[in-house]
């Protein structure tokens, strides 16, 4: 009879024999199945990109550091980087190697991927948590975040985002996107540019349009680039350039009444720039000029106080 407690159903009790043979060969035995926790077998580095070098750190499944080499930005310094790679971890496959980068896409990243890498992104305001692993030290070292990243693909890569090659669509997508964020971002330098040049000596045109890269515009600025030729200009003129670019907000007469008060503002401007050498010929000292180099006296001139710095103490007495 076998005594139990109350509620558990009584029955034979079964015994199973110890685990026969040493740890070494059990561990052995899960490693040819797959059941290892990790797989010893994968290299991990990290790549700390940029524009003109990229830093690579490269460890084995330990973190054990294997090697450590700077590679030159161009067709041959990642080829090599590929193959430096592939040598030094005694990797037959390019699976066998986790490559961690901060960048989702680049030339870097799609160099990696065709040869067969496992490359992981991370965020950059993530791979700063972690290179607080390391050192608290603000300052930027390639070296220290190479191997912060190939670290933390070791030991954490649920934070890494495992890269693909992208559908040709959307790659092409992509591209035409960078090309016109470019585009926009130089028209609007360009304008910029030209707004300012225009508020020097043709102010009036800058009342005609707050976009300045209007095609009407731009054709406008170059039918009267001066405010001289401005005054001059024919309404019929302005009429023709108004309706071939379909703007009815103006009329011809008003367009022409914004534009010429702007011819008489400048010709008075170069009026005041053609009687500068005037002045300066009947000056007998022109300004921002040695009196040594004009064999003038200075004696005609005011005395000046000797010039003292904020401490209080006296400096060297001013030329005249």
């Amino acid at each position: 009879m076998i005594d139990a407690p109350w509620g558990v159903r009584a029955g034979p009790v079964l015994f199973r024999a110890p685990v026969q043979g040493s740890a070494k060969i059990a561990v052995a035995r899960m490693l040819e199945r797959g059941e290892g926790m990790t797989d010893q077998r994968h290299c991990y580095a990290g790549v700390d990109w940029a524009s003109e070098s990229h830093h690579v750190f490269l460890t084995d499944g330990d973190g054990r550091k294997i090697g450590e080499r700077v590679f030159r930005h161009g067709g041959e310094g990642l080829a090599e980087m590929a193959a430096w790679l592939m040598a030094t971890s005694g990797a037959v496959e390019g699976d066998e190697i986790q490559v961690a980068i901060e960048v989702p896409h680049g030339p870097v990243v799609e160099t990696l991927i065709e040869r067969g890498f496992k490359v992981n992104a991370i965020n950059p305001k993530q791979m700063d948590r972690f290179r607080d692993r390391f050192t608290m030290a603000g300052a930027k070292d390639d070296s220290r975040d190479a191997e912060v990243m190939a670290s933390a693909l070791r030991t954490d890569p649920r934070c890494f985002r495992l890269l693909a090659v992208s559908d040709p669509v959307v790659i092409e997508l992509r591209e035409w996107s960078r090309i016109a964020e470019d585009l926009s971002a130089e028209r609007n330098r360009l304008t910029n540019r030209m707004r300012e040049q225009l508020w020097r000596y043709f102010p009036a045109l800058l009342e005609l349009e707050n976009d300045l890269g209007a095609e009407w515009l731009l054709d406008l600025w170059d039918t009267v680039p001066t405010p001289d030729k401005a005054a001059r200009i024919r309404e019929a003129t302005i009429a023709k350039l108004l309706k071939r670019h379909r703007i009815r907000r103006f009329d011809a007469p008003p367009c022409a009444r914004y534009i010429a008060p702007a011819a008489a503002q400048g010709r008075r401007r170069n009026d005041r720039i053609r009687q500068r050498p005037r002045h300066y010929a009947h000056c007998p000292h022109p300004p921002r000029q040695p009196a040594a180099q004009t064999g003038a006296s200075s004696a005609g001139w005011p005395d000046r106080q000797p010039h003292r710095n904020r401490a209080g103490g006296a400096g060297a007495e001013e030329a005249a």
